[in-house]
């Protein structure tokens, strides 16, 4: 009797919805949550576990399509655009970074002059490489394969102080049995540099070898043996996000960043006395890198000098994306350091200009110039504290150039900004 009154209740309860819906009525949420009650009853414990799932499931499904909607409306995320696998790191995170790079550029290849598919002709190997694009992060990136070296040419001689700097992305390699994606970078003093295998697995007089990837580590040698040696487990890169690694060299001093951190700071490491030449990536068959913006810089800018005394400082330090105007977070240590001297000199007044390569249009690169200038003069005002009143900005294009425009090194030279005491 009592299943049957349940039953009768159900059917009218479903009946007074059909005619609401009909006609547009509607029906109150305590009457819908009595027929979903209602429906429920007499089912067995495993339907009830089901329908909790799946009640589950829609309001998961329901939260994430309310997270996700903002982020579309605002064009942060696209159906019909790749996004990258990692996000785009701020000024602040970078706020320890103390990294600046050297003042005299000595190499520079961000790969744009080589075909893509050809190996790069500043490069040399005992393994594999090619030039390559992908569709997540822009520009020409050298593909290291295989197992072997790949290194400059001609090697290049170091001077006491300098810096290295270039961006990576790790890439598992082509063997589907093998999921690393390790590499090494080695600084080293070799007798002959075109000699990629001089010294087997501990190349060259002096040096250091490098791995990064799952972990960072170094091992130290001189000509007696290995000297130093260290692991930190965690710092780790991931598959397929791009990395930016920096080394400073200062005479026996070594300190090698993982984007904005500091992995190690060595004081000792370097081995005085002997020609540092080399530099090469280790493979092991196994990971397949991508390499671009390799640059390297002799020096370290003697900033207040050059700008209170001199009234001109012309940086490499202060970066941007091609075609971009918005300054890159690795250029904090270089801001930072302008922005000390601007403080110590409060009544110093500056004007930015920046600077371009002659590729592309006139115009075009002129424009560009100019709102680069205006960028670095916004960042120094909203994350450094100088009074904007005490900053102009402008911008040349490429009119005035500092070296022939006929190579990646000295184009990299013309793409500055500088500051000029008023």
């Amino acid at each position: 009797m009592k299943l049957f009154l349940r039953l009768l209740v159900l059917v009218s309860l479903c009946l007074i919805v059909s005619i609401a819906t009909a006609q547009d009525i509607n029906v109150p949420a305590s009457v819908n949550r009595t027929i979903n009650k209602i429906s429920k009853i007499g089912k067995g414990s495993g339907e009830k576990n089901t329908e909790k799932k799946a009640e589950g499931t829609e309001n998961e499904e329901a939260t994430k399509e309310s997270q996700e909607t903002p982020q579309a409306a605002e064009g942060d995320v696209s159906d019909d655009k790749p996004t990258a696998p990692q996000d785009k790191p701020s000024m602040q995170t970078y706020s320890k970074y103390d990294f600046i790079p050297g003042e005299k550029v000595l190499f520079f290849d961000d790969f744009t002059e080589t075909a893509v598919g050809d190996f790069p002709p500043n490069w040399n190997t005992n393994a594999s490489g090619e030039v390559v694009t992908n569709n997540i992060f822009p520009g020409n990136w050298f593909k290291l394969i295989g197992e072997g070296s790949i290194a400059l040419d001609e090697g290049i001689k170091l001077p006491d102080n300098y810096t290295i700097e270039y961006d990576v992305i790790p890439q598992v390699g082509s063997d589907p049995n093998n999921s690393s994606f390790d590499f090494g970078f080695y600084l080293y003093s070799a007798a002959n540099p075109k000699d990629l295998n001089e010294g087997g697995a501990v190349p060259g007089k002096v040096g250091i070898k490098m791995t990064f990837g799952y972990r960072t580590d170094y091992s130290a040698y001189d000509e007696s043996g290995y000297t130093l040696s260290g692991v930190k487990d965690d710092a780790v890169m991931e598959a397929d996000h791009k990395y930016r690694l920096s080394f400073w060299v200062q005479k026996t001093r070594l300190r090698i960043y993982l984007d904005q951190v500091k992995v190690y700071d060595l004081p000792k490491v370097m081995t005085a006395g002997y020609q540092y030449n080399m530099m090469r990536f280790e493979l092991w068959n196994a990971g397949s890198p991508l390499v671009t913006n390799f640059r390297i810089a002799a020096g370290l800018p003697d900033m207040r000098s050059k700008l209170i005394t001199e009234g001109k400082l012309v940086s490499y330090g202060i970066y941007f994306d091609v075609n971009k105007d918005v300054v890159k977070p690795e250029s904090y240590g270089t801001l930072k350091g302008i922005a000390d001297v601007l403080k110590e000199n409060p009544t110093v007044r500056v004007k930015i200009v920046g600077h371009t390569d002659s590729d592309g249009a006139d115009a075009a690169n002129l424009d560009l110039s100019k709102r680069r200038g205006a960028s670095v003069k916004a960042e120094l005002v909203k994350n450094f504290g100088i009074d904007a009143s005490r900053l102009e900005s402008d911008g040349l294009g490429e009119s005035k150039p500092v070296a022939p425009n006929d190579t990646p090194s000295n184009k990299a030279m013309n793409r500055r900004v500088e500051f000029i005491k008023l």
